[in-house]
């Protein structure tokens, strides 16, 4: 197995160069978040990652999880490693100083997210599923939750789960049966959820669920869902824990990937019902819901970039280390190492580049949440959380789609030896696999972009972030030299498709949805292109302009400018042959009976 490096030079440029921490430290109670303190907390996370995490990363992968009688262990390693990531105080990076937090910026906590999700994914979904119910919790729970509860799952002592899914009831949450009902003031939940991420394990002291389930009065559908917090054990007033509730792990899934992650089924009420505590108001459970799920979506969208990455570093790796054939220049000569073959050379700039373009689009998102919750000036927060809600489903689907082609590229540099499990290139592939499926699917996501997203305000959130990628690009392109008009171009014609897609979807969206809905994930392909674009002008802009000023690390800017012009030449061409299929689509999708399928 390759070992895993933080890449801190291009996380430190992102951050710096292209979503402004200096701005982001500016507001009200990110004052803390100094270069020099980020620079701390990312060179820890590093070491952190690459000499605990990754190391269990294989291993945990070989073992698995055991179920035994309700008791799950997780793979050997992991408890004490998830000790000394508590122990460590990384959980609480990004959360409320109140509850025990250190209210460092969200752009930051993505950054340090990447790493963990890179060294081991599986170990890494823990705290992501944790991460999310903390939001929810702080935005949504009582006074009393919150003085109950958060401290502990803010360090990380307690996890949290997500408990939507049911056997009958996939991404159609309307079809909830979990139950609810009324006791002595209180509540109970009787049911079964099923794909529990960390839903039992042994690397805390509890487990708090948030579940979704009906009340006996609740209206049909999504309407009459309400949200409850099911611990796994009571909590007592003082904070210390009482009995075991009435809830059990009654199965582990066995899965492509991710296989040190236990994925619980999880059963409620086996004895007359597990003891539940109501989230806000009965009936808005899926509202307060969303919270969590929106967290969780951009995280899994650094999933995919996470294990992009990691396949990249080991592609790299083989193919300096691999001897095999001669140079094409050179018949005659010694035979070299793959690396010197342009084909293997494409293949990995196409992972470098596709994973560098999401990464900068995946902080800028981070950063936008930091605006949204922290900016004085009620407009402006307003207008950074509409970005927020567009960028969503875009760093989820397309970011999470990009690590499995990133992840499959990787195994085809490795040749033959990729496809053995030994090598490790395998394993990302796997762990990949599941992330354009969880937390809704990309085409789920796809439908959520131009319904949602696009056809609910007639594209004007769109329209505006074009007018930033367009200034952008006009910035670029009063840079001299070849590459900034290459680069900027490029962008500009790609934008222009995008546009006119827009506009089609925009329109399109009330008269004909299921045209629209033919053609979303294309659309959702197209406009994460652009997306990544515009943040890879952004890098040969602000590359250049440290190249003029005679500042940074020159070797690692002339990369970037190559980075950023081969992702202007292999990318950005792909958006001119989307427009047409997402316009079209609808023509042949749904053309054939279900019996001539």
């Amino acid at each position: 197995m390759v070992a895993y490096t933080a890449p801190l030079t291009d996380m430190r440029f992102v951050l710096t160069h292209l979503v402004d921490l200096d701005s982001i430290a500016a507001l009200p109670g990110y004052e803390a978040a100094t270069p020099d303190l980020v620079d701390a907390i990312l060179e820890e996370a590093g070491k952190l990652g690459a000499e605990v995490l990754a190391p269990l990363n294989h291993s945990g992968d070989i073992e698995g999880c055991h179920y035994e009688n309700g008791v799950v262990r997780c793979p050997q390693g992991f408890p004490d490693a998830y000790k000394q990531y508590v122990e460590s105080g990384w959980n609480s990076l990004p959360f409320d100083p109140d509850y025990g937090g250190q209210g460092m910026p969200w752009a930051v906590a993505f950054a340090v997210q990447e790493i963990w999700q890179s060294a081991n994914m599986a170990f890494a979904l823990c705290p992501l599923l944790n991460q999310g119910a903390v939001e929810l919790l702080t935005e949504h729970g009582s006074t009393e939750q919150k003085d109950l509860y958060l401290t502990k799952l803010i360090s990380g002592e307690w996890t949290g789960t997500m408990d939507l899914t049911e056997p009958q009831a996939g991404s159609d949450l309307s079809a909830v049966r979990t139950k609810a009902i009324r006791v002595d003031g209180g509540y109970r939940v009787i049911g079964q959820k099923i794909y529990i991420t960390h839903g039992e394990h042994d690397m805390s002291e509890n487990i708090i669920h948030m579940v979704l389930a009906r009340l006996p009065d609740a209206p049909d559908g999504t309407r009459g869902i309400s949200l409850f917090l099911v611990p796994k054990f009571l909590v007592n007033p003082d904070g210390s824990l009482g009995v075991h509730n009435d809830l059990r792990c009654a199965g582990i899934e066995h899965k492509l990937g991710i296989k040190a992650s236990p994925t619980a089924v999880m059963s409620y009420g086996d004895n007359g019902g597990a003891t539940a505590f109501l989230i806000g108001e009965e009936h808005r459970g899926i509202e307060y819901m969303f919270t969590m799920m929106n967290n969780a979506r951009l995280s899994v969208g650094l999933q995919g970039i996470a294990i992009a990455e990691r396949a990249y570093q080991q592609a790299c790796a083989y193919a300096r280390d691999r001897v095999q054939s001669r140079d094409i220049t050179a018949p005659k000569g010694e035979r070299v190492s793959i690396i010197h073959h342009p084909d293997v050379r494409r293949m990995l700039m196409t992972m470098r580049a596709g994973t560098e373009a999401a990464r900068a689009l995946a902080y800028s998102a981070g950063s936008g949440l930091d605006v949204s919750k922290r900016h004085p000036d009620k407009v402006v927060r307003s207008e950074a959380q509409k970005r927020v809600d567009l960028l969503t489903p875009v760093v989820k689907a397309w970011s999470s789609d990009l690590g499995v082609e990133i992840a499959s590229l990787g195994i085809q540099v490795h040749g033959g030896i990729g496809f053995v499990e030994e090598t490790g290139a395998a394993q990302h592939y796997r762990d990949a696999r599941i992330a354009p499926i969880y937390e809704g699917t990309n085409g789920i996501h796809a439908n959520d972009l131009v319904f949602r997203k696009i056809g609910r305000d007639g594209g004007a959130a769109a329209r505006t972030y074009f007018a930033d990628l367009r200034r952008d690009t006009e910035a670029l392109l009063t840079r001299p030299g070849d590459d900034a008009q290459v680069i900027g171009q490029a962008l500009l014609h790609s934008l222009a498709t995008l546009e006119t897609a827009t506009d089609w979807v925009a329109e399109r969206t009330k008269t004909d949805p299921r045209a629209v809905a033919a053609g979303a994930a294309v659309f959702l392909r197209l406009f994460g292109l652009v997306a990544g674009g515009g943040m890879m002008v952004k890098s040969a802009d602000r590359a250049l302009g440290l190249q003029a000023a005679g500042q940074g690390d020159a070797a690692y800017l002339d990369a970037k400018l190559i980075v950023a012009r081969f992702y202007a030449e292999h990318y950005l061409p792909q958006t001119a042959g989307l427009l047409d299929p997402m316009r079209t689509a609808h023509n042949t999708v749904m053309g054939l009976s279900e019996e001539q399928l």
